[in-house]
């Protein structure tokens, strides 16, 4: 593994036991608490504003459907048999060998969810994917492989949530973009964990000629023990990749949150853009633009917020150049409320719990492209409670 955490699982401390779960018609047969848990994680169980849904309960796949001819979403285990195996894909993206998380999926053969579209399609309006934990201290392993097609443009929500019941747990995901010549595809991951999950994604795009990959990460409600490093390496020429996140850590928790862009191609575009914001936990905030072309031009951009004294932000910004000729800026700041803002936000008549969290609400509101609309209300409210929790 490129990034170490300074932290290490003990695996055994989780069962892999799951019940079987019985299959659901459609997301609104579940029970109301999963509906609200679910939708706080970017899942509509209504599916009015989606064309597609995916639900992974436990390790039992419950539902999957499509309502695009454009695009098809099957289960990990569905789409190995019908693809042959999925040779063109199956860790192409990820080494299977790069880290201890990574060997337990690939050992452990889980479920998870294929999701592609089709060549020239447009899917603008969203697919909906959510992995959901019912069992207390259950090890979770997917293993998600997403396509978009040449010429095709493909927009996913992606849910993780845990139920009332849990507490703690593993997640371990393994995720695979592949974005074709020409074609776009934009991957936005909403988090709802338990207080005490501990989670461990994986995953990395390739991106070919003219293709964009947009990654959206928002972590709101942050797990116990999070740690995560995409990468995104622009294949071909004129690519184009954008990793965009907004983190809050509440005391007690631990993020080690980072990305990768690895630029290959001929006039490739990268940028990578956090917001983070301590209320009493760790982030460490890691950013690492790689350029191996002349010709490429990349950014990165950290902001991080400290809203208490135990709270602790640790900005990593890399740049790394193996040519000449290129573009590679990076801005880091991290810091506390200016008080004169608080002051001059008072003198308008706000008291300070208002003035506080009003700023708060204006610095995790960050623009965050190809969003559709209503998960953008939704992060808005999400944020808003934020805020007024301040």
């Amino acid at each position: 593994m490129d990034k170490k955490t300074e932290y290490q699982l003990d695996m055994a401390d989780y069962t892999e036991d799951a019940p079987e779960h019985e299959k659901i018609r459609d997301l609104g047969d579940l029970s109301d608490i999963e509906k609200k848990l679910l939708h706080m994680a970017g899942i509509d169980a209504s599916s009015r504003e989606r064309l597609g849904s995916f639900l992974q309960k436990d390790n039992s796949v419950v539902h999957c459907s499509s309502g695009s001819d454009g695009a098809e979403i099957l289960s990990t285990s569905a789409a190995l048999e019908k693809y042959d195996g999925l040779k063109k894909y199956w860790w192409k993206a990820v080494e299977k060998t790069r880290d201890e998380y990574t060997s337990r999926v690939d050992s452990h053969r889980p479920e998870g969810y294929f999701i592609r579209s089709f060549k020239g399609a447009n899917v603008r309006y969203p697919l909906q994917a959510c992995l959901y934990m019912s069992e207390d201290r259950l090890a979770q392993d997917v293993h998600n492989i997403v396509v978009a097609e040449e010429g095709s443009t493909l927009n996913i929500i992606s849910g993780c949530a845990t139920g009332p019941e849990v507490r703690s747990g593993l997640h371990v995901g393994i995720t695979e973009y592949y974005v074709e010549k020409g074609a776009t595809l934009i991957f936005t991951m909403v988090h709802n964990w338990a207080e005490d999950m501990a989670v461990r994604p994986r995953s990395a795009a390739v991106v070919e000629d003219g293709a964009t990959f947009i990654s959206n990460y928002i972590c709101l409600k942050p797990a116990k023990d999070l740690q995560m490093y995409p990468t995104a390496v622009l294949e071909g020429k004129d690519s184009v990749a954008t990793f965009n996140s907004i983190l809050m850590a509440a005391p007690g928790s631990r993020m080690d949150v980072g990305s990768r862009v690895i630029l290959r191609g001929e006039g490739a575009r990268g940028d990578i853009l956090s917001r983070a914001v301590s209320t009493g936990g760790q982030i460490i905030a890691r950013g690492h633009l790689l350029g191996e072309t002349p010709g490429i031009k990349a950014h990165l951009e950290c902001q991080g917020l400290i809203l208490a004294d135990k709270g602790l932000i640790h900005a990593i910004p890399e740049l790394e150049a193996r040519t000449e000729d290129l573009e590679m800026s990076h801005e880091a700041a991290v810091g506390k409320i200016d008080q004169a803002e608080i002051e001059y936000l008072m003198a308008r008549g706000l008291s300070e719990e208002e003035a506080t969290s009003l700023i708060v609400k204006g610095f995790l509101s960050l623009d965050i492209p190809g969003l559709p609309e209503d998960l953008r209300k939704e992060l808005d409210e999400m944020v808003e409670k934020t805020g007024n929790a301040m």
